[in-house]
C-alpha cells in the first residue's frame, strides 16, 4: 500500500511557509497539515491525528502550488522547435501551413506532456490555451488527456483554422461545453482573438460565452495582430468584464489598460514570450500604476522553459530593466525597485487565483484547497542560506529543486520524483507525434522550419576610424 493513500492525512513539518495571505507573511519552522482535500492548520508544531504521514520540511520553503494562466499545452510534443522564430514565424506554421496537420493523438500527446510538466515543475493549475482545436474529436482528445493526470487544468477552448462565430455557434460545442463548465478539477473558458476588424465577426463568439456564462481569454495587445482597436470593440460592445483575462498585453494604449482597469479584467504576463516573440515589452511597468490584475504564464514549449519560476524570474528582470532605462532616459536613476521578488511570487499564486475567480485556491489557509509545494534540495549547494524566501523562490530555485508536490490534497510528486507517472508511455506517445510530423512535412521542410533563414547581414557605415593606439613615438620614432 502506497504511503500516500487516498484520504490519509500529510503534514510537512518545519518548514519556511510563504501562506501567501494579505499581509505577505513569513513563518519560520512552521508546519502545514493536509487532511482530505484542504489545508486543515498551518503553524509551529502541530498536532496532527494518528496515522498522518509526516514529510520533513526543514530547510525548505512550502507555498501555493503555482497557477499559470495561458499555456498552449498542445505544442508541447514540439518541445523547443521554434527556439529561433518569430511571432511572425510561429503564425505562419502553426495558423497558416501546419497546424492544420495536427490529429487528435497529436493534441492528447501534448497535453500530457504538458500536464506532467506542469506538475513536476510544481505549477498544480494550467489554463491550457486550446486553439488547435479543430474538431470535437480534438478537443475529446484534450479532455482526455488533461483527466490523465493529476492536477487541475481550465481547458480554455479555440480554433485557429475557424472563426471564432463558426465554432462556437454549434450545438455540439454548447453540449460539449456543458459537460466542463462549473468544474472543479477542469473548469472551461473560451478562447479567441479579436482582430480589430470594424465589423466586429467576434460578437457571436463574445454572445455565446455569455449565454454559457464562461470566461473569454483574450491575445490582446499583440504588436501587429490585435490592438487598441479590438479593445474598442470589447468595450463599446460591453464584453470587458471582470472574468476577461487579456494575455500580453504588450502593445496597448493607456486608454485601452484604463478601459480593462474600469471593466475589472485582468491581465496573463508571459514575460519570455513578449521578450522574445515581439508582442511588445513585457508590460507591468506600464500597468502596476493602473493597479490591474496580474497573473503569470509561461505561452508555449515550442518555445520557452515550461515552469514559472523562469516566468518569476524574467518578469521581475524585464520590469526593472524598463524602470531603469525610463529613468536614465530623464537623467534620473532609480534608487529604490518598485516591483518585488514577493509580488511575482504573488502573481504566480494569488494572481493566478484571482484571475481564474477561484478564492479557494492560491494560499495557504485553513479551508482552502490544498495545492501546495515543497522546494527543498538537500543535495543542492544553492539551498543554503535560506534568508530571503521570497528572493530565494524568484532569483535562487528552480524546477529540480520541487520536492514535493500536492493538488487537492494528494500528494503527486515526492522526494523529487512523479509519483504514478509512466514517463516511458507518454515519450512513446510522443515520439508517435513527431515521427507523424516530421513524415507529413518532409526533412527539408521540417528543418527548415526548425531553422529560419537568417537575413543577409549588413555592416553599416562606420563614421569613424580605429587605428592601432600605438604611435610611431612609442616605438622610437621622431
Amino acid at each position: 500500500m502506497s504511503e500516500f493513500e487516498a484520504g490519509r492525512p500529510v503534514v510537512l513539518r518545519g518548514g519556511t511557509v510563504l501562506p501567501m495571505t494579505e499581509g505577505r507573511e513569513v513563518l519560520s519552522g512552521a508546519d502545514v497539515l493536509v487532511a482530505g482535500e484542504t489545508v486543515a492548520a498551518v503553524g509551529p508544531n502541530l498536532e496532527v491525528p494518528d496515522g498522518t504521514v509526516e514529510i520533513d520540511a526543514t530547510g525548505g520553503i512550502v507555498m501555493p502550488g503555482m497557477i499559470d494562466t495561458h499555456r498552449h499545452m498542445w505544442q508541447t510534443a514540439m518541445r523547443g522547435y521554434g527556439a529561433d522564430w518569430t511571432l511572425t514565424q510561429y503564425f505562419v506554421w502553426y495558423y497558416l501551413e501546419h497546424g492544420k496537420k495536427f490529429r487528435p493523438e497529436d493534441i492528447h500527446a501534448g497535453n500530457v506532456l504538458a500536464a506532467i510538466e506542469a506538475l513536476d515543475a510544481g505549477v498544480t493549475t494550467v489554463v491550457d490555451w486550446s486553439h488547435g482545436l479543430q474538431t470535437l474529436d480534438h478537443a475529446e482528445a484534450a479532455v482526455d488527456a488533461l483527466r490523465s493526470v493529476p492536477g487541475r487544468y481550465v481547458l480554455a477552448y479555440g480554433n485557429i483554422q475557424q472563426p471564432p462565430a463558426e465554432w462556437s455557434g454549434t450545438k455540439e460545442f454548447r453540449d460539449f461545453a456543458g459537460r466542463l463548465i462549473g468544474g472543479d478539477m477542469l473548469g472551461f473558458q473560451m478562447a479567441f482573438d479579436v482582430t480589430g476588424d470594424p465589423s466586429f465577426p467576434e460578437k457571436p463568439a463574445f454572445e455565446v460565452a455569455r449565454d454559457l456564462g464562461v470566461p473569454v481569454t483574450t491575445h490582446a495587445g499583440v504588436w501587429g495582430a490585435t490592438s487598441d482597436d479590438s479593445i474598442a470593440l470589447m468595450f463599446d460592445n460591453g464584453f470587458m468584464t471582470p472574468e476577461t483575462i487579456y494575455v500580453h498585453a504588450a502593445s496597448l494604449s493607456i486608454d485601452s489598460y484604463h478601459k480593462i482597469a474600469a471593466t475589472g479584467g485582468s491581465i496573463s504576463v508571459s514575460t519570455e514570450s513578449e521578450q522574445s516573440a515581439g508582442q511588445g515589452y513585457p508590460p507591468t511597468w506600464a500597468i502596476r500604476a493602473h493597479d490591474i490584475p496580474v497573473s503569470l504564464s509561461m505561452d508555449t514549449s515550442v518555445w520557452w522553459s515550461g515552469d514559472l519560476f523562469s516566468a518569476m524570474r524574467t518578469t521581475l528582470g524585464a520590469d526593472r530593466s524598463r524602470e531603469h532605462m525610463e529613468a536614465h532616459s530623464k537623467k534620473d536613476t532609480v534608487t529604490h525597485s518598485s516591483l518585488r521578488a514577493e509580488h511575482v511570487v504573488d502573481w504566480a499564486t494569488r494572481g493566478g487565483a484571482r484571475t481564474l475567480g477561484r478564492d479557494d485556491l492560491g494560499s495557504l489557509e485553513p479551508g482552502r484547497k490544498a495545492d501546495l509545494v515543497l522546494i527543498k534540495n538537500d543535495a543542492s549547494p544553492v539551498s543554503f542560506p535560506l534568508l530571503n524566501p521570497y528572493g530565494h523562490v524568484v532569483f535562487q530555485a528552480q524546477r529540480g529543486d520541487v520536492h514535493t508536490v500536492i493538488v487537492n490534497g494528494r500528494v503527486v510528486k515526492h522526494d523529487h520524483r512523479l509519483l504514478g507517472i509512466d514517463l516511458g508511455a507518454v515519450r512513446a506517445e510522443v515520439e508517435r507525434t513527431v515521427e507523424y510530423l516530421r513524415s507529413e512535412l518532409g526533412e527539408d521542410e521540417w528543418n527548415k522550419g526548425m531553422n529560419p533563414d537568417i537575413p543577409e547581414a549588413k555592416v553599416l557605415d562606420n563614421p569613424y576610424t580605429y587605428t592601432d593606439y600605438r604611435s610611431d613615438a612609442t616605438h622610437g620614432g621622431a
